[in-house]
């Protein structure tokens, strides 16, 4: 979901520096959340470590590919939330995007406050989704596959109204330009089929491991419903 260089320049980029403002105020309120209600700090500095080191190599390692307007990545953020919880998944998507700017695509990095916004502002929305259609008494462990799809869907459309905005914002509704857009979105939305099967799995190994995973390296949810 990288914004390519160019789509938004000029004068006009000053407006994703606002949103990466906001987005970064939305991290802090996810990783408040976890340090008062699920391990402390503690347990969010470890996790934030590895869910860094797995965007870091989901960015770089997994498949990627160049359509349209920006890149169709499998982010794999409504895994991260689930395993790791939101503050977490929060300062690994925007650490290891950084990472990833700063040692292997520095051009990438005037779009940063973008690319942040993109991943961050959907991955609360996402938060608030799964306090919806979740129950309470559920683990994430037992989550179902339409609720894992409700929340990689709600996720993966967040990014593509994201990326669909900086495009209009850029270059506004040219008929090139809506092409552009519409043909990452159509791409990028086929993630959509994949991510809750990897959730599943990924929750399954986690169930059948739970005495290696359920500790505070991983989110307290993960095998226990809420208080």
């Amino acid at each position: 979901m990288h914004i390519e260089p160019g789509v938004v320049d000029g004068a006009k980029i000053v407006l994703s520096y606002a949103t990466a403002a906001a987005a970064f105020g939305l991290a802090g309120k996810m990783a408040l959340d976890t340090i008062r209600k699920d391990g402390g700090v503690v347990s969010l500095a470890a996790r934030s470590v590895i869910t860094t080191a797995l965007v870091f190599t989901f960015f770089e390692v997994l498949p990627h590919h160049p359509v349209g307007v920006s890149e169709v990545h499998l982010i794999l953020g409504s895994t991260l939330f689930l395993i790791f919880g939101g503050g977490a998944a929060a300062i690994g998507l925007a650490l290891g995007l950084l990472m990833q700017g700063l040692f292997f695509a520095p051009f990438d990095l005037p779009q940063y406050g973008m690319n942040v916004t993109t991943l961050l502002v959907p991955l609360y929305a996402m938060g608030l989704l799964a306090g919806k259609i979740i129950p309470e008494k559920t683990a994430y462990k037992d989550v179902k596959y339409l609720q894992a799809l409700a929340l990689s869907t709600s996720y993966q459309g967040g990014i593509v109204v994201w990326v669909a905005f900086w495009a209009l914002y850029g270059h506004g509704f040219a008929a090139s330009n809506l092409m552009q857009v519409a043909s990452f979105g159509a791409a990028y939305m086929t993630v959509i089929i994949l991510e809750p099967l990897v959730d599943l799995a990924v929750l399954a190994i986690a169930k059948n491991a739970s005495k290696l995973t359920d500790n505070g390296l991983f989110h307290g949810r993960l095998h226990n419903a809420a208080a």
